[in-house]
């Protein structure tokens, strides 16, 4: 599991990379909102992309293992964010939980659900597809 603990700090430089992107581009002339929802989608489609090349590299030996793979991913993804939100920026509790409030348009949890399943569905896609 360290390879996929490894491959996950890539995958935070590409998220870092979004978010820097977000506030030097699209994020001055969209609403929040709206470009915190373009921004997970961007971080979606992109950290998707690297997750099928590691797991290409190095594919999981089970479904149970790609689950696995899944939850070590959202598991440090939520672990760095509340240290990065509560330890170094000092930012209250109820500002580091606002992105994961869907009924107000938040839409981050849809992207730890991506993180969470996508090692699995990779796997299956990757399964069926050999002979």
């Amino acid at each position: 599991m360290w390879r996929y603990g490894l491959a996950w700090v890539g995958m935070l430089a590409i998220a870092i990379a979004n978010g820097a992107l977000r506030q030097a581009t699209f994020g001055k002339i969209l609403p929040d909102l709206r470009a915190h929802q373009l921004s997970t989608l961007l971080g979606s489609i992109l950290v998707g992309a690297c997750m099928w090349v590691v797991l290409r590299h190095w594919p999981p030996a089970s479904r149970r293992e790609a689950l696995a793979i899944g939850l070590l991913w959202v598991a440090l993804t939520v672990t760095f964010e509340c240290f990065m939100g509560l330890v170094l920026l000092q930012r209250p509790l109820a500002r580091v939980l606002a992105d994961y409030n869907v009924v107000g348009g938040r839409v981050w949890v849809l992207f730890l659900l991506w993180l969470t399943v996508a090692p699995w569905l990779f796997f299956r896609v990757r399964a069926a597809a050999e002979p």
